[in-house]
């Protein structure tokens, strides 16, 4: 595996008066894909939120490339090469597929063009013609507005939106919630078609099974902090383990 591309050390954060994490510390190296298995309320999302300084306050350290992130708002956190998406996918609800599409800015990504300047990112980002190779469900609907698309149809326009950026650093928030199996497949062959090409990635997921077959490790979170950390290979061992710790 490559270098680190996301280091977190005695992360804490809160939400007003509320302390949600707790000296959570996670390496995911470049290339990897890492899930945040857990229940709901365990902290899962609020640690991709935190990362995204989207939270009220934080404490500890955030290493995203090397570079020291606790100070940076969100959008120039952004331009490190992070790409979030939440589990309300946040797409344009009034503009069509194409218009979602073409909206989003091209941001730097360090882990690919170290040399290059912000103002320099042309072509990182997926080209509309990849975008739907990728998704020909996409581009069937690319006229339609987001309002009427499915479920699925949504999930797929948000990825994409953040793949159009530019991004190699990505954090995916309960992307198969809601979706017919055959949607879940979809997106379990792009993202593992996105790590074939070096992205790294972190997945906060309920679906144990979407995620098991996808991941180099696992992050058990429980109550704000990290339980233990669990590897591709210890996994089947552990099936029984995780099956109730996590209630599914």
């Amino acid at each position: 595996m490559g270098e680190e591309q996301l280091c977190l050390r005695e992360l804490n954060a809160w939400y007003g008066e509320s302390h949600v994490l707790h000296g959570v510390n996670m390496t995911v190296r470049r290339g990897e894909l890492v899930t945040l298995l857990g229940r709901n309320g365990a902290g899962r999302s609020s640690t991709l939120r935190a990362i995204m300084n989207m939270v009220g306050r934080r404490s500890g350290e955030i290493l995203i490339k090397g570079q020291d992130s606790m100070g940076l708002a969100p959008h120039r956190i952004a331009h490190l090469g992070v790409g979030f998406c939440p589990e309300e996918r946040g797409i344009f609800a009034s503009l069509s597929v194409e218009e979602n599409l073409l909206l989003p800015p091209l941001v730097r990504s360090t882990g690919h063009d170290q040399g290059r300047s912000q103002g320099q990112g042309q072509g990182q980002g997926m080209s509309l013609d990849e975008l739907y190779a990728l998704f020909p469900n996409l581009h069937e609907r690319r006229t339609s507005q987001g309002t009427r698309l499915s479920g699925g149809e949504q999930q797929m326009l948000a990825l994409a939106r953040i793949l159009r950026t530019g991004a190699d650093l990505l954090l995916l928030d309960e992307i198969t919630e809601g979706l017919a199996p055959v949607i879940n497949q979809k997106l379990a062959e792009v993202l593992m078609m996105l790590k074939a090409r070096g992205m790294t990635i972190v997945l906060v997921e309920q679906n144990f099974r979407f995620a098991a077959p996808l991941a180099d490790r696992h992050y058990l979170m429980e109550h704000g902090t990290i339980l233990e950390e669990i590897s591709a290979a210890e996994l089947p061992a552990r099936h029984e383990y995780l099956h109730k710790v996590l209630g599914v």
